[in-house]
């Protein structure tokens, strides 16, 4: 019974935060350049189809020795449930020794790590990958003191991985 409360739990969430970045990707235009808004989202265009940018990206992750975790496909949770959106599927990774300094730092932090990658379709069927800035991570955690070295570094791996799938 747990793993379904968790399972549902993380699906919900998972929902609410695809439906957020979809919602401020639809406003980005077709700008390839990676953006990022004032509530730290940043978006980045794919080149590829849905299938092969979730593909492209978990074997940049595994190329790099990062964990992963799970993949959330929130197309099919919200079709099994009676309700229609654009694909959407959340990746969800990370490197323990990294991302469990941040918490350490606040417990908080928990709710953004391990890292969460959104790949999703807009309304023109382009295909979009979105994550959380770290900087604005740290901000919204107060994480202070921590050298900022280890955000610098994350901030660096996300970027490498997601210009694996980034229209030129």
């Amino acid at each position: 019974m747990y793993n379904v409360i968790r399972f549902v739990s993380t699906a919900c969430l998972a929902l609410t935060l695809g439906a957020a970045s979809l919602a401020t990707a639809q406003t980005m235009g077709a700008e390839t350049a990676p953006q990022t808004t004032e509530d730290g989202i940043v978006t980045v265009k794919s080149a590829y189809p849905m299938a092969e940018t979730i593909a492209r990206l978990k074997k940049d992750v595994a190329n790099k020795g990062i964990k992963f975790f799970i993949e959330v496909d929130q197309f099919k949770l919200a079709e099994d449930a009676g309700i229609k959106i654009r694909p959407s599927t959340l990746l969800i990774f990370g490197n323990p020794p990294l991302g469990t300094l941040f918490i350490a730092a606040n417990p908080l932090a928990g709710l953004d790590w391990p890292v969460r990658l959104l790949v999703f379709e807009d309304e023109k069927g382009e295909v979009w990958t979105a994550y959380t800035d770290f900087g604005y991570i740290a901000h919204r955690h107060q994480i202070k003191g921590m050298d900022t070295e280890a955000f610098q570094k994350a901030s660096g791996v996300i970027a490498s991985i997601t210009s694996s799938v980034k229209a030129r």
